[in-house]
C-alpha cells in the first residue's frame, strides 16, 4: 500500500467501519501477534502516553494510527488496569479534531488534579504551506472517561526552539506545576529539554533548558521523563543523533537515562555525578519509555517496542509494534534496576511448571518443545559458558541464539540474524553486554510470539527485541561444549 500524504491524513470519519474491521481481523490473525502484551487492535501503535493512576486503576494511553502501519493522523487510545498486567481496552480517547491538533494528537502525559485526570500533550497542525506548528494542549478526563479539551493551548512554541517541540511531561513539585518538554534549539539545532513553571496551569514561565550534561545531546531530544526512583531523581530521554563517542549505542536512536542527586526545578538544573547517559535497555527495539510515580511512591515504566524510521515485517500485514510489559524501577548501588511487576506471575499457567536441575556433559544439548508464549528462568553457575536457543528449528540452525560466559571475560550476546525474516540489519544483528566476572548469571526470559524481554541478574540489565520466526520453530534448547551447571523453571504464559 502506498501511503500518500493525503491518505495518511485522511479524517477518521472517512474510513468505513468495514475497512477498520478488516484491518482488525488481519492483525488478529497474524502469526506474529502477541498474546499477553499490549498490542494494536489494528494499524500502528507507538509512544506510551498518560501513564498514571486515577480513579482506582492504572491508566495507559498510546499514540496510534489505526488504519495501517504508517505514521499518519495520530490519536490516543486508552487502556485501564487494576494490576499493570491485565489491560482493558477503552477505545479511542483523544481525537485529532481541533485546530491545534488537526494533524495529530502527539505524545504527552497525565497528572491527577482533584477528581479529574489532566492530560497534557502535543498537538500537531499543518498550515496551507504544510509547515508544522506545535502546541502543548491540555484536556481533562472525568471518572466516566469523558474528555474535554481546553479551548486554548497551554504553551505555545517559544522563538528559541524550532517546530520540534513536543512530548510534555506534567509534574507537580512543592505546589508548583512543571512541564518538561523535548526540544530542538533554533540556533544550534541541538537537542534540549525545556522546562516551564506554573501555579495554575494557565500562565507559564519559561525557565529555559534543563542543565543536565556538558555534552551535546544530538539534534533532538524526544520523550523526556523525570521520575523519582527510591527517592532518587532519574531522567529518562531519547536523544536523536547522539554522538556515539559520548555513549556507545547501536540502535538508530537510543533510549537513555541518568541518575541524579537532586532536581533543582527553579534553577532548571539536574544535578548528577553520572558522566554520561546510559542505555535504558540493551536490546534492539526499546524507545519512548514513559515512567511515573504511583500514589504508593513506586516508580513504574513502560516502553514502546519499536523504533522511529524502522520498517518491521508486520508492516506488510498493516499493523506494527507493541508495548513492553510494565517494569518496576529501583536504584541499587548506583544502578537502575528494572523488574517485572508481581502480577506478571499471575499469567503463569496452572499446574506443575517444568523444572530442570541439570549438569550438562561435554557437547550435550538439552532441548524441548515450547509454546510461543512462556517465561523461562535460568540460574547459571559461575565459570560456565554455553548457548541458549529459542524460537529455533530442530537442528538449531535457525532461531534466537544467546551466548553467555560467566568466566573471567563474562558476557551475554543476543544474536537474531538467523531468527526468521530479516529487518533493520543496518544497525546490527547482535547486542552484547558485559557481566561481572566469575559470578552466577540469572536470566528471566519472557517470550510472546514475536517479542522477547530478558531481565538479567534481577533486572540490572534488560534486553528487549522483536523477531519474526516461522511459527513451527518452537524449540527451546541450552547447550555447551563443556560441562554446564544450571537450574531452570519454565511456565506457559496465558492471559
Amino acid at each position: 500500500m502506498e501511503w500518500t500524504t493525503e491518505k495518511r491524513y485522511k479524517k477518521y470519519s472517512e474510513w468505513t467501519a468495514e475497512e477498520l474491521l478488516d484491518l482488525q481481523a488481519q492483525a488478529t490473525k497474524s502469526d506474529y501477534q502477541l498474546s499477553y502484551h499490549v498490542r494494536p487492535q489494528s494499524g500502528l501503535l507507538n509512544d506510551p502516553n498518560g501513564f498514571s493512576y486515577f480513579n482506582g486503576e492504572y491508566n495507559l494511553f498510546y499514540q496510534a494510527f489505526p488504519f495501517g502501519a504508517a505514521h499518519g493522523l495520530k490519536s490516543w487510545f486508552h487502556l485501564t488496569s487494576k494490576d499493570l498486567v491485565h489491560w482493558k481496552n477503552m477505545g479511542l480517547a483523544v481525537k485529532p479534531d481541533t485546530k491545534f491538533d488537526s494533524h495529530g494528537a502527539y505524545s504527552g502525559s497525565a497528572h491527577v488534579i482533584g477528581d479529574e485526570l489532566f492530560l497534557m500533550y502535543t498537538g500537531n497542525h499543518r498550515d496551507e504551506n504544510w509547515e508544522r506548528h506545535t502546541y502543548q494542549i491540555g484536556a481533562k478526563m472525568d471518572k466516566n472517561y469523558n474528555i474535554t479539551k481546553l479551548e486554548k493551548p497551554m504553551i505555545e512554541k517559544p522563538d528559541h526552539v524550532t517546530e520540534h517541540f513536543r512530548d510534555p511531561q506534567l509534574i507537580k513539585f512543592n505546589d508548583m506545576y512543571y512541564a518538561i518538554i523535548g526540544a530542538q534549539d533554533a540556533k544550534t539545532k541541538t537537542g534540549k529539554i525545556s522546562l516551564f513553571r506554573s501555579k495554575d496551569l494557565k500562565k507559564w514561565q519559561d525557565l529555559g533548558y534543563v542543565d543536565f550534561s556538558n555534552d551535546e545531546m544530538g539534534y533532538m531530544i524526544e520523550c523526556p521523563n523525570l521520575v523519582f526512583v527510591d527517592e532518587i531523581p532519574v531522567l529518562i530521554f531519547c536523544p536523536q543523533g547522539l554522538d556515539k563517542n559520548i555513549t556507545n549505542y547501536q540502535n538508530i536512536y537510543p533510549n537513555m537515562y541518568m541518575l541524579g542527586e537532586q532536581m533543582r526545578f527553579n534553577k532548571a538544573k539536574f544535578i548528577t555525578n553520572q558522566e554520561k547517559p546510559l542505555n535504558l535497555d540493551d536490546g534492539f527495539d526499546v524507545y519512548a519509555t514513559q515512567a511515573f510515580n504511583a500514589p504508593n511512591g513506586k516508580a513504574y515504566a513502560i516502553s514502546w517496542v519499536g523504533l522511529p524510521d524502522i520498517s518491521y515485517p508486520t508492516d506488510a500485514e498493516n499493523w506494527a509494534n507493541c508495548m513492553s510489559q510494565v517494569k518496576e524501577l529501583h536504584v541499587k548501588e548506583g544502578v537502575l534496576y528494572q523488574q517485572p511487576v508481581p502480577a506478571m506471575a499471575s499469567l503463569r499457567k496452572n499446574g506443575t511448571p517444568l523444572r530442570v536441575e541439570k549438569t550438562l556433559d561435554t557437547h550435550q544439548t538439552l532441548m524441548q518443545d515450547a509454546s510461543q508464549n512462556y517465561e523461562l528462568k535460568l540460574d547459571i553457575e559461575a565459570n560456565q559458558e554455553g548457548e541458549l536457543y529459542f524460537a529455533a528449528n530442530n537442528n538449531l540452525s535457525a532461531g534466537i541464539k544467546i551466548s553467555f560466559s560467566t568466566k573471567d571475560d563474562a558476557y551475554l550476546t543476543v544474536n537474531r540474524s538467523q531468527a526468521g525474516i530479516a529487518f533493520d540489519q543496518e544497525h546490527g544483528e547482535t547486542r552484547t553486554i558485559k557481566l561481572d566476572a566469575n559470578q552466577r548469571l540469572s536470566i528471566d526470559l519472557f517470550v510472546d510470539h514475536s517479542l522477547a524481554e530478558m531481565f538479567i541478574n534481577n533486572g540490572k540489565n534488560t534486553m528487549t527485541f522483536r523477531y519474526f520466526a516461522p511459527k513451527e520453530n518452537t524449540k527451546l534448547a541450552i547447550a555447551s561444549d563443556g560441562e554446564l551447571n544450571f537450574t531452570g523453571t519454565h511456565w506457559i504464559m496465558e492471559k
